[in-house]
């Protein structure tokens, strides 16, 4: 049976990979994934999945612990993910045209609140080498008959150069070209780090933005032979109340399937005078944990009991998962955290979950 990596071996390697400029560590780290996923090298950091099964957005999610978007821009890593764990893993996000993103340095460690700021950009290898690599991915074939697999998501966007007005045609783009191969979608419209994105959040840009994507899943729905992939919209933890409810209403009124609650802030009150706290870009880790809280309450109360809610931010324990559920979550997914905790915290969040259902039972 494979072994997850020990936290004491991720607490030697740590030290080398914070040796390296950000970016550059997650380079390695992710070419380390992709060469030894799927080869006996991977038990380094596989471990068996906690089997806790729930049912969302049509969905049978395995356990409740997934991976955010950002991580794996590029879907090289899927297979390399899954062997740690995880329900579900969240990949992109992906523009139709390849892209490089923001300059360099974009990327910045904060350790002392287990925090990172970037201002990455979306840079991906564009849509066509997106779903070269989702092809290539062997998790589905290697599923257990006897357990639910784990499940894909794929996380779209929009390319820099395209105007905020021609938006909608970026994101029907990706749908077109993810949709077959998603267990769901996710239209990220929250990144801070591409010019305009969040005005989408705003209440007729994201009325029109829901309402071409819900009638193109019509379309793609019957073109697939009647596979209805569920839909997700990731937004920003720097929201109102107001805002809130807006977005959730529009949600519903275009029959989305989920939210994910949320992308990275903008706020630097948990991190003032701290080394790189004032560089532009998405904080995420500790720091945006209470407001990713705020919003997923928020939304809980618009959006009532059943409407999903995949909850991300902050999330660098078992008990920080099981508060995120505690504030209206239904499952949750981590990034920063993994950066800082390894592949350990996968099960360890897994396991807490696990065990706060069975107390509850």
């Amino acid at each position: 049976m494979p072994l997850l990596m020990p936290s004491s071996l991720y607490g030697l390697a740590r030290p080398f990979l914070f040796g390296f400029d950000p970016e550059h560590a997650h380079e390695i780290t992710l070419d380390g994934l992709a060469r030894t996923q799927n080869t006996p090298l991977a038990c380094a950091y596989s471990a068996p999945r906690v089997d806790d099964p729930v049912e969302l957005a049509g969905l049978t999610f395995p356990n409740r612990v997934g991976l955010a978007a950002g991580l794996d821009k590029n879907a090289r890593c899927i297979d390399a993910f899954s062997a740690m764990g995880f329900g579900f893993v969240e990949v992109g996000t992906v523009t139709p045209k390849a892209q490089p993103g923001n300059p360099k340095p974009r990327m910045f460690r904060l350790p002392q609140r287990d925090a990172l700021i970037n201002r990455l950009g979306f840079n991906n290898e564009g849509l066509d080498a997106f779903l070269a690599n989702v092809q290539k991915a062997r998790f589905r074939k290697n599923a257990s008959s006897a357990k639910s697999p784990m499940l894909l998501g794929l996380n779209i966007g929009k390319n820099a150069a395209t105007p905020i007005e021609r938006a909608v045609d970026d994101y029907l783009a990706c749908l077109d070209g993810v949709y077959p191969h998603a267990d769901y979608v996710t239209i990220n419209i929250s990144s801070p780090n591409t010019a305009n994105l969040r005005s989408l959040q705003s209440d007729e840009a994201l009325d029109a933005l829901l309402g071409a994507v819900a009638d193109r899943r019509e379309t793609l729905t019957t073109r697939h032979g009647g596979k209805r992939s569920p839909l997700f919209v990731k937004i920003a933890p720097d929201l109102d109340e107001a805002q809130v409810s807006v977005i959730a209403a529009t949600l519903k009124r275009h029959g989305m399937d989920g939210v994910i609650a949320t992308n990275t802030t903008l706020a630097r009150d948990a991190v003032k005078g701290l080394p790189h706290a004032e560089e532009a870009g998405g904080l995420s880790g500790a720091p945006v944990r209470e407001a990713s809280n705020r919003v997923v309450a928020q939304l809980r109360a618009a959006l009532g009991k059943d409407f999903p809610i995949i909850g991300v931010g902050g999330i660098l324990s078992g008990a920080d998962a099981k508060a995120k559920i505690a504030a209206g979550a239904d499952v949750v997914q981590i990034y920063t955290g993994l950066i800082y905790r390894g592949p350990a915290l996968v099960r360890e969040a897994a396991q807490a979950l696990l065990r706060d259902r069975g107390s509850k039972a």
